[in-house]
């Protein structure tokens, strides 16, 4: 996939965010009668007739859990659709989410923010996403959608 991969929240994650959210709080699940939800778990729209819940997420919080890392003043939590129960993951191994308007948030190892950009034509996703990853200082990047501001997957150098 271009030398990048997308990352879901990963399933161990997920299975306590299903318990209880990065804001303390149990997640109510629902039925999406409409579908069109973009699923952090499984990294696809949500079809119409399936349980899902909107959780509050710290990707960074989580990621400096695992690295020990201190993103201080950086970190943040938002809500993220999930699927209410375990689900397959991702059917492709592509970047999901990449047909609309979209900011590309680099981070250092630290969890640092070293930069954004608004992605407003889709067609230049992948170009942006290889500009950023140029910086050999980015560790990773977040793509966040511009209308709510909503961490949508993380994304790493292959």
């Amino acid at each position: 996939m271009n030398g990048h991969t997308a990352h879901p929240i990963p399933p161990g994650v997920l299975k306590e965010l299903r318990a209880t959210d990065d804001a303390g709080r149990v997640p109510a699940p629902v039925t999406d009668d409409e579908g069109g939800a973009p699923l952090r778990c499984c990294l696809r729209h949500s079809r119409a007739g399936e349980r899902i819940a909107l959780v509050s997420y710290a990707p960074l919080r989580r990621r400096a859990a695992a690295t020990g890392a201190d993103p201080g003043p950086y970190d943040e939590q938002g809500p993220v659709f999930v699927h209410a129960e375990e689900c397959a993951g991702p059917e492709t191994d592509g970047l999901p989410f990449t047909n609309s308007h979209r900011v590309l948030r680099r981070y250092s190892a630290h969890g640092h923010i070293l930069g954004g950009r608004l992605i407003g034509d889709p067609g230049a996703f992948g170009y942006a996403l290889r500009e950023a990853f140029d910086d050999p200082a980015v560790a990773f990047v977040h793509v966040r959608a511009v209308e709510y501001g909503c961490f949508l997957y993380e994304v790493t150098r292959d």
